[in-house]
């Protein structure tokens, strides 16, 4: 047994064991919420509202008196809002605005129909805060009996955005990833791989054949990434070696960290890669901040970081607070940590040391351990297709749609969309209704051009994990038999535009049906 493992590994588990007992939840909550108020107290949102009469303000009997406060002086947020009103003069340089001092990156993350890009602020303190996070996710570690102590001085293979940051003249642009790997901390160094050099690739299918190329030659313990570009690297590894699984090149790769997307789909052909099992670790890193990590085995539950430069409001996700298409109320109900319930679905607004303020992130939870603040993702606040990483909003497709009827001149009266299998990849099948004759293939090229115009995301994963486009025109009618078939015909019931894998398979049951004079 290597000694230099033997001790980090027993290092971690004593300061695992040091970390420091928290106050409740709440109380640790309520302290984010006084430091961040008195941090941008002279920031130019902090003075629009108020926040320097908050700092001082107590009420006796009333631990709650400072949110109240804060929820009737600040409104609630969605990207659009506050960058309008606030992020874009951050963008422009100017300092103090949401949060103390010049921003000097943002994180480029996929938008709405307004924008192909999203920028998010990222300040020293949430780069921080994320580091904090990060760590306490590797102290979880010692929690894994199986590891062997060497293991904690294996090579950590991270595989994210490049590290060759856009300048726009003003502050530094990039992927989260890129971002924070450009500002890991000396001691880590050691451990980081592709290293310095192949992190720069902006091209990423350069990146992925310089990594190939050195993947022999490094000893690695842990992995990280999307596991659809996880999923692809180690296929190219082992077909470049001619090899059966990627424990013949890295013997000792235990842990695989991944976030964004659901994990199940890949399961299966992850497995098949495989020598042997991994311990597989689920966190919930955004590019707003590192919001929860996975703190135990032999569960899916995530902790929610509460006491770490993050501020948490929960939402109920219902017809109260959200309508139909998945927009928020003016003034919704939000809920504290501990006026929160188990096995139900929250909307989650977020106030954070980069300066989002009551920002509703998009993400619905659900809280599967209250006593340990654990939380599982179960959606989003408006339906979304992200099989590989593509992000593909409802805002995206009804741009989409838009954009070809005025391309072709025709009328799309109504459409859905479904992921399907591709292989080991994956694919979107796009029904629509359209009476006008229209050659189905330009159809689809012409979709898919626009969704590239329209998210970023959607436009790098066409060429890896999204491989497959199919489209299907069928009448009108064929919509509503479906919804009558529900007994959702009329009224307000509309199609649903993202559609389930069963929803898929019913329909297309139907169509086949009705083709066939049913």
């Amino acid at each position: 047994m290597d000694l230099l493992g033997t001790l980090v590994k027993t290092g971690i588990k004593l300061r695992s064991r040091r970390q420091k007992k928290q106050s409740s939840p709440l109380e640790e909550q309520m302290k984010v919420l006084q430091k961040l108020l008195v941090k941008a107290e002279n920031t130019q949102f902090g003075k629009h509202y108020h926040f320097g009469m908050m700092v001082g303000l107590r009420k006796a009997g009333d631990p709650k008196a400072k949110y109240k406060q804060f929820c009737r002086n600040v409104p609630t947020h969605t990207y659009n809002q506050i960058f309008d009103a606030w992020w874009n003069k951050t963008l422009k340089g100017q300092p103090d605005v949401c949060w103390p001092g010049q921003t000097k990156y943002f994180a480029l993350s996929s938008g709405t129909s307004e924008a192909a890009t999203k920028h998010i602020p990222i300040t020293r303190d949430i780069i921080k805060s994320n580091q904090k996070t990060s760590i306490r996710q590797i102290l979880t570690l010692s929690h894994y009996k199986d590891l062997p102590s060497d293991f904690f001085i294996k090579g950590i293979l991270m595989l994210g955005g490049s590290t060759n940051l856009n300048f726009n003249g003003i502050s530094y642009e990039g992927d989260l990833s890129g971002i924070q790997v450009s500002q890991i901390p000396f001691w880590f160094q050691p451990f980081y791989k592709p290293g310095a050099k192949i992190a720069q690739e902006k091209d990423w299918g350069k990146k992925l054949d310089e990594i190939v190329l050195k993947a022999k030659d490094w000893d690695i313990g842990c992995v990280a990434g999307v596991p659809a570009w996880i999923q692809i690297l180690i296929e190219k590894i082992i077909r470049h070696y001619k090899v059966k699984t990627i424990h013949e090149i890295w013997p000792n790769f235990s842990v695989y960290g991944h976030g964004g997307v659901s994990f199940e789909p890949y399961r299966k052909a992850f497995d098949k890669l495989m020598g042997r099992p991994l311990i597989y670790l689920e966190t919930y890193l955004a590019s707003e901040g590192f919001i929860a990590y996975q703190a135990r085995p032999e569960t899916r539950g995530m902790k929610l970081a509460i006491d770490n430069g993050i501020f948490f409001e929960f939402v109920p996700f219902n017809e109260e607070n959200f309508n139909s298409e998945g927009d928020m109320v003016a003034n919704p109900q939000t809920l504290l940590i501990d006026e929160v319930e188990e096995g139900k679905d929250y909307a989650i607004l977020i106030s954070t040391c980069a300066g989002a303020w009551r920002y509703l992130i998009g993400d619905v939870i659900r809280f599967s351990d209250l006593e340990k603040c654990e939380i599982m993702i179960t959606g989003r606040t408006k339906h979304y297709i992200s099989l590989c990483g593509e992000h593909m909003s409802v805002e995206n497709m009804n741009s989409a749609i838009a954009a070809v009827q005025e391309q072709f001149n025709v009328a799309i009266t109504e459409f859905a969309v479904a992921g399907i299998r591709s292989g080991t990849l994956f694919g979107h099948k796009w029904f629509v209704s359209c009476d006008d004759v229209i050659d189905s293939q330009k159809l689809i090229e012409a979709i898919d051009q626009q969704l590239k115009n329209l998210n970023d995301d959607y436009s790098t994963e066409r060429g890896h994990g999204l491989k497959e486009l199919q489209i299907e025109v069928v009448p009108l009618s064929y919509f509503h038999r479906y919804l009558e078939k529900k007994g959702k015909l009329g009224g307000q019931n509309k199609f649903p535009r993202v559609l389930k894998k069963h929803q898929m398979e019913e329909f297309e049951e139907l169509i086949r049906s009705l083709k066939s004079g049913g």
